[in-house]
């Protein structure tokens, strides 16, 4: 394995999930000896894509990191227009929110926009979710065509749990709903007693998608708020969509 696939297998481990790194973490993480994962993690801080945690042997994301997701998300006009979307129905609502975007077979949030409901779902930020398995992933997989999700799913699906699509015809079934309605939905599927609504816009210019989420405790929303959230989400990205050109999308 070369530097820069271990710096970003390093990279890779941090998440919601994980957000500091010793050696003996990164040995267990990656397989690797402690003296290799020992020098690996020095070069990093040494090169600014890590920093240590005061006076601990403990690692985490240096500024450069944080410089270039924030380079990120000011060159992508898409990410930036959802997340103020995204952010003003959170705050409308109360209910935690995410940009995501399809990465291979998964689904990760780009930014996040805390809800201010005491009873409220924390932040996933960094973690991937199956696409097939989640109502922000089918979202985005609902602009492929059948063949193009059938040929991304070549080797078959894993269902994250009971509740999600059980086959790949299962998945095509609900992605043709999402297409009928523009909204997919998510009942407790990735995490147990979480909705969750989903509405994707891509950027005609780029063909880059993301999905606008909101996501809530399931025992804390109505169908009536269920419905004013769809149509918030449905609105947001339509206004998206028609500041980078495609009208195609309409408000409610």
């Amino acid at each position: 394995m070369s530097i820069l696939n271990s710096a970003a297998a390093v990279l890779r481990c941090f998440g919601a999930e994980c957000t500091e790194l010793t050696v003996m973490d990164t040995v267990e993480k990656l397989g690797i000896p402690k003296s290799n994962a020992s020098r690996l993690l020095r070069a990093m801080r040494d090169a600014g894509l890590l920093e240590t945690i005061g006076q601990t042997k403990r690692f985490r994301p240096g500024v450069l990191v944080l410089d270039a997701a924030i380079s990120y998300r000011r060159s992508s006009s898409l990410v930036e227009r959802a997340a103020e979307a995204v952010a003003k129905i959170s705050t409308a609502t109360g209910h935690t929110g995410y940009v995501s975007k399809l990465i291979d077979t998964e689904v990760a949030a780009v930014t996040d926009h805390p809800g201010t409901h005491s009873l409220r779902v924390v932040s996933n930020i960094g973690r991937r979710l199956t696409a097939h398995g989640s109502g922000t992933g089918r979202a985005l997989l609902a602009l492929l065509s059948d063949d193009e999700v059938r040929a991304l799913f070549a080797d078959g699906i894993v269902p994250p749990s009971d509740l999600s699509p059980q086959s790949i015809d299962e998945v095509l079934e609900r992605l043709a709903e999402v297409r009928r309605t523009g909204v997919s939905f998510s009942a407790q599927e990735s995490t147990r007693g979480v909705d969750a609504l989903s509405v994707a816009v891509r950027d005609p210019e780029t063909g880059e998608a993301v999905a606008l989420c909101i996501v809530w405790p399931a025992a804390l929303a109505t169908e009536e708020d269920r419905k004013t959230i769809e149509t918030m989400l449905l609105d947001g990205a339509a206004e998206v969509s028609a500041a980078l050109g495609d009208r195609t999308l309409r408000k409610r």
